[in-house]
């Protein structure tokens, strides 16, 4: 037999913003390790930069996925 499951799309959505949520907060929180980097020198900045790019990149990643499924977040 097979099992056929159902998803919920209220809650895969809700599963998605709260993924999107999270990487929001990664973004905000790697971007202000930059700022912490500038006592430590330019290597220590520009790994800051890179990882803070990523992150804001993941969340850019969800924010497109939630828009293709045509849901909106409040900035």
């Amino acid at each position: 037999m097979n099992a056929v499951t159902s998803v919920n799309p209220h809650s895969a959505h809700a599963d998605l913003i709260a993924t999107y949520r999270r990487a929001e907060a990664e973004a905000a929180h790697k971007f202000s390790l930059i700022k912490a980097a500038e006592k430590k020198g330019p290597k220590a900045i520009q790994t800051a930069i890179d990882t803070s790019a990523k992150a804001a990149k993941r969340r850019d990643a969800y924010a497109k996925k939630l828009l293709d499924l045509g849901v909106t977040l409040d900035a």
